[in-house]
């Protein structure tokens, strides 16, 4: 029983949403991969701005954020990477050991445009301050960032 709910437990730190978007992979992964256009389609509400020029490539880049509510600084560490597929990082303080949670997008070809999954991954976040955080990234706010990127690429597609 106690493995069961152990399990359950780890699944809640796991948030996911999906949808088929009207656009080719090569359009939506751009603007994911480009820092600075993440604040466009964030359904956070979380991400203030990111200096040009961090596109990233390879797993091991890593690009820099300013958050809109604190205004402090996020160092992003990649570490899943297929070009115009996949791409995960964890965030940290600057300079700082990841606390233990993943940003995860998937892109796949689709009859009517590509699939892109959006996943929160928060299951090694152990610091009670920032689980309070983590649990308020629900499944509607990874699907409000898929619908918002979702708008420009299928406005940049036409």
């Amino acid at each position: 029983m106690r493995a069961a709910v152990e399990e359950a437990g780890a699944a809640a730190r796991i948030v996911s949403a999906e949808r088929v978007v009207a656009a080719p992979r090569s359009t939506i992964f751009e603007l994911i991969a480009d820092p600075a256009r993440q604040p466009e389609w964030d359904g956070n509400d979380n991400l203030a701005s990111a200096d040009a020029g961090q596109r990233v490539h390879a797993v091991g880049d890593v690009f820099t954020m300013h958050l809109t509510k604190t205004g402090a600084v996020r160092e992003n560490r990649i570490v899943e990477f297929d070009e115009g597929r996949l791409i995960a990082w964890n965030p940290s303080e600057v300079g700082g050991v990841p606390p233990g949670h993943l940003w995860r997008w998937e892109l796949v070809d689709d009859a009517a445009g590509t699939r892109v999954v959006h996943t929160y991954d928060w299951s090694e976040l152990h610091d009670p301050k920032r689980e309070v955080r983590a649990r308020a990234t629900t499944a509607d706010k990874l699907r409000a960032s898929i619908d918002r990127l979702a708008a420009l690429a299928e406005g940049g597609a036409r």
